[in-house]
C-alpha cells in the first residue's frame, strides 16, 4: 500500500533563460513501512525533492499524496497540523534546545501539542537509541553522536507515520553514522514507520529497502536492495 506517491511533481526556479529546474516532472511510490535512500550529488536537487516531499515548499506543478491526501489542497493552517500529526523530521544539523535536556528535547513536540506523554514509549525509543543513560544531560555534555540520536527520538516520539531525514549523519564520523543508521532501521521497522533519507553517501545506501538516484533534477526508480 502506497502511502506516499507524486504525480508529475517538479519544481523551477526563475523565469526564461535564468529558470533552473530543481526537479524534473517526478513520479515516485513509496510503501507503508519501507526505508528508502535517495542518493546524489551536492546540487542534483536532494534537498528540493526532500522539501516538497514533506510539504516544506510548494511546488511548481504536481501533487505529493501522504495517506491518500493531496497536502497541496491543505490551507497551510491544515497542512502544519497534518505534518504534526502525521509527519517526522531528522535533519543533520540537530537542531537541539541547548537549555533543555535530552529527555525535554525528545518531548518537547507533545508538549508544544499539548498531548500527554507516554512515558513507557519514550523509555523504550531512549532504549532503543542507546541514550536512556543521557536523558538528563543538556545538548553540550552529548557527543555528536548522541545529539542525532536525541534528534531521532524527537521525530519518533509523536508517533509519525512516516519520516523525512536530510543527511542525518553528515556531520557524523563513520562509526557513529553506522551505528546511527542501525538504529534507524531498527527503530522504523520495530514501529512499522516509513523513512525517506537523502545523503551525498552512496556507503549508506545498504542500509535501504531501496534506494532512489537523482542528478540534474532527475530521479530514477533505483533497485531493491537486498
Amino acid at each position: 500500500m502506497n502511502i506516499l506517491r507524486t504525480s508529475n511533481l517538479y519544481k523551477v526556479y526563475g523565469d526564461g533563460d535564468a529558470s533552473v529546474h530543481a526537479l524534473r516532472p517526478t513520479e515516485i511510490r513509496i510503501d507503508k513501512g519501507e526505508f528508502v535512500i535517495v542518493v546524489g550529488p551536492s546540487g542534483s536537487g536532494k534537498t528540493t525533492l526532500l522539501n516538497l516531499l514533506a510539504g516544506l515548499d510548494k511546488p511548481t506543478g504536481g501533487n505529493v499524496h501522504i495517506k491518500g491526501q493531496n497536502i497541496f489542497d491543505m490551507s497551510e493552517t491544515d497542512l502544519t497540523i497534518f505534518r504534526r500529526k502525521n509527519i517526522g523530521f531528522v535533519f543533520q544539523f540537530f537542531n537541539l534546545l541547548p537549555i533543555l535536556s535530552l529527555e525535554e528535547n525528545v518531548v518537547l513536540p507533545l508538549l508544544l501539542d499539548k498531548k500527554d506523554i507516554d512515558w513507557t514509549y519514550i523509555d523504550e525509543l531512549l532504549e532503543i537509541l542507546g541514550i536512556k543513560d543521557r536523558r538528563r544531560h543538556l545538548p553540550g555534555a552529548l557527543s555528536g553522536g548522541q545529539q542525532q540520536r536525541a534528534a531521532i527520538a524527537r521525530a519518533l516520539c509523536m508517533k509519525p507515520s512516516i519520516i523525512f531525514a536530510d543527511e542525518p549523519t553528515g556531520n557524523l564520523d563513520t562509526k557513529s553514522s553506522n551505528e546511527v543508521m542501525e538504529l534507524f532501521k531498527n527503530s522504523v521497522k520495530k514501529y512499522n514507520q516509513t523513512l525517506v533519507m537523502i545523503t551525498h553517501n552512496p556507503e549508506i545506501s545498504k542500509f535501504a529497502d531501496r534506494v532512489l538516484f537523482i542528478e540534474d533534477g532527475m530521479v530514477s526508480n533505483g533497485k531493491v536492495i537486498g
